[in-house]
Order: structure tokens, then sequence, then C-alpha cells
């Protein structure tokens, strides 16, 4: 007597089910630069405003490589391609109209959200910039590189804490900055001498010798300011593996990305961090999943960028399947449904609020997360 009434509940309940599905966040394609004769590698995305977007890389046709920008003014609905003077490594946007691009030959200026760019500073080495006003910031790079600007990147001066941790500049490098908010901040680095023996040629090119060879730990070296940049207590420790991206909330609460070489048994693991608290602890690591970028909302949850790698060697040059997952605690984590044309050896995340979020490969796509 009692399948009657179940019937149409269990209709019901199967019409929702299928509703949910349907409206489930996947990963669909905005732009694909898909040309048989070029190449597009995408570095850098940001967006500062949930309708501007600029992203750059380097654009190989045949022989011929040329930096260039991917500029949109619609959401990433519409995107235009536009040269650059330098190879573009890394971007940072203050709000919709000023940023910087740090390049392989110095730093760019844009008040016109990346239409045009003014070069402020020629220098080699730096890897990233990060400014928490129009008027100070700081850069970071190689060799054991920080430096500190108070009128928006004219002219520098070099942050004396960063040289205190005893370590070699010509093999130290500092690689992330960033601030939680105006008052807490985080620079990461490593300083990595060559071993007796170490090939100079990728793992890849000699399969054979990268898995005889060992995993040499780093010292791996992080500068804090609990005073909007104002001092920096230097720290070191030795470890596997390099601290190769960042991402905190307001709270000093957030993720940090550890990337390994070939020689190593995992690709990557990422952390859970609390600045405030001082603590860490390993929430993720997966052999088929080498993450390369991570980045957490200000509503808590996080997300994991990367792919499966090829083979045994996930530092391949063959790019592997794209894998992005979703967090709300730390704990467990969702693979997301993603277009099944994305590959990729790196991706990078840009988001614009908790509920727009976009990713970029080095294969040429940007994705966005969408619920339809």
């Amino acid at each position: 007597m009692a399948v009657g009434p179940l019937a149409p509940r269990l209709a019901a309940l199967l019409l929702l089910a299928s509703l949910g599905l349907s409206r489930a966040e996947s990963w669909r394609v905005q732009f694909f630069h898909d040309q048989d004769d070029s190449e597009l590698a995408i570095h850098d995305l940001v967006f500062p405003s949930s309708r501007r977007g600029v992203a750059v890389g380097s654009l190989a046709e045949g022989r011929r490589i040329r930096p260039v920008a991917l500029l949109t003014a619609d959401g990433g609905d519409h995107w235009d391609v536009a040269d650059l003077k330098e190879d573009a490594l890394s971007l940072y946007f203050l709000n919709e109209q000023l940023g910087w691009m740090v390049t392989d030959e110095g730093l760019w200026r844009s008040q016109d959200s990346g239409q045009s760019w003014e070069k402020v500073k020629k220098v080699r080495g730096l890897r990233r910039v990060c400014f928490v006003d129009a008027s100070r910031g700081w850069a970071v790079g190689h060799p054991k590189a920080v430096y500190a600007t108070t009128d928006g990147g004219l002219e520098w001066s070099k942050l004396p804490e960063a040289d205190q941790p005893k370590s070699n500049p010509e093999y130290t490098t500092y690689a992330w900055i960033e601030f939680a908010n105006p008052r807490l901040g985080i620079i990461a680095g490593w300083s990595h001498p060559p071993r007796r023996g170490e090939s100079r040629l990728p793992p890849w090119m000699e399969p054979e010798r990268a898995r005889r060879q060992r995993q040499w730990p780093s010292l791996t070296i992080l500068l804090q300011t609990p005073d909007g940049g104002r001092s920096w207590k230097p720290s070191a420790t030795s470890m596997f593996g390099r601290i190769t991206r960042l991402s905190l909330n307001a709270r000093g609460q957030g993720l940090a990305l550890v990337e390994f070489q070939d020689t190593f048994e995992w690709p990557s693991e990422v952390y859970g961090i609390d600045l405030e608290k001082n603590s860490t602890t390993r929430i993720f690591r997966r052999k088929d999943c080498a993450v390369t970028d991570v980045t957490v909302l200000a509503n808590g949850t996080s997300y994991l960028a990367g792919f499966e790698p090829q083979g045994t060697m996930h530092e391949s040059p063959i790019p592997g399947k794209v894998k992005i997952l979703r967090s709300q605690d730390l704990v467990s984590w969702e693979e997301m449904s993603v277009d099944y044309r994305a590959t990729a050896r790196r991706l990078v995340f840009a988001c614009a609020g908790p509920d727009l979020l976009w990713v970029a490969t080095d294969t040429g796509m940007i994705l966005k997360r969408s619920s339809q």
C-alpha cells in the first residue's frame, strides 16, 4: 500500500536530482587559440573586475615568438589580441584601471586596464609584484631580490631583511608575494645550489638518469610582515620541494602550493596555512594530479588547478588532461567537470569576487566556472 504514494515522491526526487546535475558547476571554454600554424602559451591572467580581464603570454608562429596580451571588456565573452614589447611573466592589478606587468626586462605600468603600458623600471630577474595601494608595493625575484617602492614603482630600494637568511644569492629566488589584507603579508622563496653530477638538461630528456637521481631538500625562505610592510621577519627551513604559489583570505588563512622535481614520488602537495596561528597542515597530494595553482575565495571555498601527468614524468613537455578540484572544508575534494579539450602543463587562476572564477592554460585556453 505504500508503493503508490512513494512513486510520485520518487519521481519528484529524480527530477530534482536531474535539475541539480544540470546546474552543477563546470568549466567551459571562453577563449581557445586553436590554430595549426601557431601556439599560444598564457603565462598569467587577472580579472580586476567582473568585466575587465587581461592575460599575457607568448605566441609562437613558426620560428618567431612574440609577446602578446589578451584583453576583454565583457567578462571574457570576447577577447582582443595585442602585441607587447617584452616577454611578460606576471600581472598585478590594484583595481580595474591600475596595473603592473613584470617582464623579462623590467616592470611596466598601465592606467587604462592594460590597453597601454609604460616602462617604469629596467631590471632583470623579477618574478612578481604586489601593491597594497597606488603608491606602496614590493617586487620579488632573482638573485635573492626583494625591492620596495613608495611612489607607485618609479623608484625602488632593496629590502634589507631579504638578505638576512644565510644563502648564496646566485642560487636564491624569491618567487611569490601575497597580502591577505593591508596589514598581513608574506614572501616565499628558496635557495637551491646545484648538486654534483646534476644534469642541466630537463628530466624528460634523460628519463633513466632522472629516475636514478634523488630529490634533495632545498632551503625554503619566508618573509612575513604584520604591519603592512614596515617590518619583515625572515625565517628559513630545509624541505623537499619549492613553494611556488600562495593564496590567502583576509584573515590570513589559505593555501600554499609545493611543487617537486621529477625525481620525487609526488608531483606536488598543497598545505592549508594560517599566518595568524603560524600553522600548516598538508591537505592534498595525488600522483595523478600535478597542481600548478591554488586559490581560496572569500567565502572559504578552495580550488586547485592542475593536470594529469603523462607517464611517470610530471615535467614532460606533453600536456595532460586538466583537473580542477574544489573543497569547502580542505578535507574532501570534488573533481569538477572540465571541457574535454582542455589540456595543459601549467594553469593559473583569476577571480573577481566569490562568484566569478577563471583559469588559463599554457596551451592557449581560458575557461570560466559556470553553473549552467
